[in-house]
């Protein structure tokens, strides 16, 4: 039974469902409410989009079987960018589709059919995993910090000016600390029109923050994947 007080601490936590499925959408929305969440949804990834453009929210409810972006498109590219945690929703409940969803960054996997009431616990445990701490954010890499929340990178306490686009970029590489990110999902992120836009931003960055930009440490290219951040 869910008591007074657990619904009032949710009423900070914004959630967002995304489904195409508008009986199992408006499902979902009414009884994440009824627990005490503030709850959007949407009916698609590009609908997603926009709502995260302007709204932030705690945690993601995604279906995995949608028209245009899938779900697991959605994770990837968010991944690159954002820590935001992700549960997927499909009726694939075969174990290759689970690993695909948990490789792409997914904290959580739920195959349809499900009882809402499971869904509110896995989505409470995810959230208890959560860093509260915004020093959490703050990477250092050789002689540099890098404080993505803030988008700030410094030496010796000393600011590097970077240009919009190069701090898009840093930002999108940092959520991901180690792992490839293809030259698609970083053009994505970071607002650029084509693959080759995010080399040149590549190139520019090591230029500020390599000792050798020919021989770089720090942003480095994985043949045939595109390019990672390498942090202490």
């Amino acid at each position: 039974m869910t008591t007074h007080a657990e619904k009032s601490g949710r009423r900070d936590t914004h959630l967002l469902v995304v489904d195409d499925d508008d009986r199992i959408r408006d499902l979902l929305k009414r009884y994440l409410a009824k627990q005490g969440f503030r709850v959007s949804a949407a009916a698609d990834a590009a609908d997603a989009r926009r709502l995260m453009k302007t709204l932030a929210f705690d945690c993601l409810i995604l279906d995995v079987m949608m028209p245009g972006e899938t779900g697991f498109e959605l994770t990837e590219s968010l991944r690159a960018r954002s820590d935001v945690p992700i549960i997927l929703l499909t009726a694939k409940g075969e174990a290759g589709s689970r690993i695909e969803g948990l490789k792409l960054g997914a904290d959580d996997y739920m195959p349809k059919p499900f009882e809402p009431e499971e869904l509110v616990l896995r989505i409470e445990a995810i959230l208890r995993r959560v860093p509260d701490s915004a020093a959490d954010q703050v990477l250092t890499f050789g002689p540099w910090e890098f404080d993505a929340l803030r988008g700030d990178l410094t030496r010796a306490g000393n600011p590097e000016k970077l240009t919009s686009g190069e701090t898009a970029l840093l930002s999108t590489l940092a959520g991901r600390v180690g792992v490839p990110i293809t030259r698609h999902v970083l053009a994505e992120a970071i607002g650029a029109k084509s693959e080759r836009a995010v080399d040149v931003q590549v190139t520019r960055l090591r230029r500020k923050i390599e000792r050798d930009s020919a021989e770089p440490e720090f942003v480095l290219t994985v043949r045939g994947k595109g390019y990672k951040l390498v942090a202490d």
